[in-house]
């Protein structure tokens, strides 16, 4: 053997030798899953959409496997086991607010691994707003009571905990059709589609029973041509001039009924006015709230006096209003492309809310307008995205694409965001009740799966942290690494530290065509399929365990890896990566 020879070996025998004595301590009695896991073959669904503290969870299952166990964990750590014996059973998760757990039905395989069945996520939270799913419903005709339990039950297996009622109003300037003492049962919305009362109170009490909230939209500032002015004065609107001779509107052609007059949200008769009208609402339906939009900036607008109307600084008195009105409701308001954002964000708003548009198209400006809702609000209040998918592809009828959806998805939920886009169909409109595109079985399977891990991790996803770069890179150049804002043809890593737990995110962009989060015409390609990935990863302090979890891998159940660490180099392997991947060094 020659001298080169013997000092390689001499080489890999040191290197064996210290990667022995460096394994995790963890490793005996780590779980170890089938190299070619894959989940759904049990549907696994809870009664509820999210749960109180003390409140008992009620599972379904569409089989029975023998042999099989459940499993209950939070953040990776396994809280209770239990034989999977039958297609119904309840649990009593820990009393602990605010908290995401995993459940998991698992059986062993002879070789010791294990296969996970089917999976599904639960929140134990006593406000929804904490950790906020926001979906819509937009059709309020003569719905049956069986096919309104069915959209609200469908909602609910996503964890759906809040419902934004759209379009569901008779007027902006009066909501409620007819009189507290004498409502209306049929009305006309402002596209002139019939509203049946008892759809509306119908869903809000099926919301109800599965723990969703259900929250009324109208506008914070809007009147149409029919009404009375006696009761809204001229100088309650905004103008485009300073003499007050032209009306600011928002114009609609045909098929609405009138044009939107804008009213000056910060003038007091207005907001008592309408404050007015919302406590008809409350007296006649059991809304929980009021989602309040508005239009975007609206240029340089006066009010009755000649003043600047100065709207997105008016919005903060006429939020303060709503909420001294009824102080009992929730209050959450849209803000259009950030559109006075940084003036709401501090007031008694539940959480945050903004309506994407151009030009934030990139992904980049997507989870800039989370980082910045976060910093606005002091780091207390999350976001809902509502961010239109498709959006060109759903001017005519077809499918959603399954990769531009979730490719999305994966990017705004591992920023800690939520996104509006589950209702009786997916959005891929600004005007709701559009419905052109439809979800193909493997995206709404894709999703499910996608809200799951979002509910179950939502203390690592939505409960504070500081984002970081992480210094990590390849072992065996299966992944091309980069850092965030992502790059096409790389694999983003993004870091955040939540309490002694360091958060990487690793997102997919190996096989994109575009940074365009909106996949406009619905051509994002599917990311390349990664498995098995050596990183290297700095690490200040010893590591005790390092776990994976993916939305796309194991119906998002933990998975322990061995791991080795010298000094402040950790290597360890993920086992799957397709769109998003979660590890969590502890």
């Amino acid at each position: 053997m020659s001298i080169k020879n013997k000092i390689i070996k001499l080489f890999f025998l040191c290197l064996f030798l210290c990667f022995a004595s460096c394994q995790s301590d963890d490793d005996n009695g780590k779980i170890e899953y089938a190299e070619d896991a894959v989940t759904a073959k049990i549907t696994l669904k809870t009664d509820k959409a999210s749960y109180k503290p003390g409140e008992t969870v009620n599972f379904t299952a569409d089989k029975v496997f023998n042999s099989s166990l459940i499993r209950y964990t939070h953040l990776g750590k396994v809280i209770k086991e239990e034989t999977f014996s039958g297609t119904s059973w309840s649990w009593l998760p820990p009393s602990d607010d605010f908290q995401g757990y995993m459940v998991a039905i698992y059986q062993t395989n002879t070789d010791g691994t294990q296969t996970i069945l089917g999976t599904v996520g639960i929140d134990v939270s006593s406000d929804w707003a904490k950790f906020p799913r926001y979906g819509f419903l937009s059709e309020f005709g003569n719905i049956s009571e069986s096919d309104r339990a069915a959209v609200i039950d469908n909602l609910k297996d996503y964890h759906i905990n809040g419902i934004q009622f759209y379009d569901w109003q008779y007027r902006q300037h009066q909501p409620l059709a007819g009189t507290v003492s004498n409502p209306m049962p049929v009305w006309n919305d402002i596209i002139n589609r019939e509203v049946y009362g008892s759809t509306v109170s119908g869903y809000i009490a099926q919301a109800h029973s599965k723990n969703m909230k259900a929250m009324f939209y109208n506008l914070a500032y809007g009147v149409l041509n029919d009404y009375d002015p006696n009761l809204i004065k001229q100088q309650q609107f905004v103008y485009k001039d300073a003499n007050h001779n032209d009306k600011d509107k928002h114009e609609l052609g045909w098929p609405f009924i009138s044009n939107i007059y804008i009213t000056d949200p910060a003038n007091t008769a207005w907001q008592n006015y309408l404050a007015q009208k919302n406590d008809d609402v409350y007296k006649v339906y059991d809304f929980d709230g009021f989602h309040i939009d508005q239009l975007g900036d609206r240029g340089n607008v006066f009010r009755y006096d000649g003043t600047n109307a100065d709207l997105k600084n008016a919005f903060p008195s006429f939020i303060s209003a709503m909420k001294s009105a009824n102080t009992n409701k929730k209050l959450v308001m849209n803000a259009v492309n950030q559109y006075g954002q940084k003036e709401i964000a501090g007031k008694e708003l539940d959480f945050l809310y903004t309506e994407v548009w151009s030009p934030n198209e990139g992904f980049k400006d997507l989870t800039q307008v989370l980082t910045d809702n976060a910093a606005y609000s002091n780091n207390s209040k999350n976001t809902v995205l509502a961010a239109y998918m498709n959006y060109n592809k759903a001017n005519n009828q077809g499918m959603f694409n399954t990769p531009g959806v979730l490719l999305t998805d994966a990017v705004i939920f591992a920023f800690g965001g939520s996104h509006l886009e589950l209702g009786e169909h997916m959005l891929g409109k600004e005007y709701f009740p559009n419905k052109n595109l439809s979800m193909s079985a493997e995206l709404k399977s894709s999703l499910l799966e996608y809200y799951d891990f979002m509910t179950a991790y939502q203390n690592l996803l939505r409960d504070g942290g500081t984002y970081t770069n992480p210094t990590i890179a390849t072992g065996d150049g299966k992944l091309n690494l980069g850092s965030w804002p992502p790059t096409m043809g790389k694999v983003a890593a993004v870091g955040k530290q939540v309490g002694s737990r360091e958060i990487i995110h690793l997102l997919n962009f190996t096989n994109a065509n575009s940074l365009n989060w909106r996949d406009t015409d619905g051509t994002q390609n599917v990311p390349d399929l990664i498995k098995q990935a050596m990183l290297n990863l700095n690490h200040s302090g010893k590591v005790t365990k390092i776990w994976y979890a993916s939305p796309d891998y194991n119906g998002g159940a933990a998975v322990e890896l061995s791991f080795s660490q010298n000094g402040e180099k950790v290597n360890f392997k993920v086992p799957v990566l397709q769109y998003w991947a979660m590890i969590v060094v502890e």
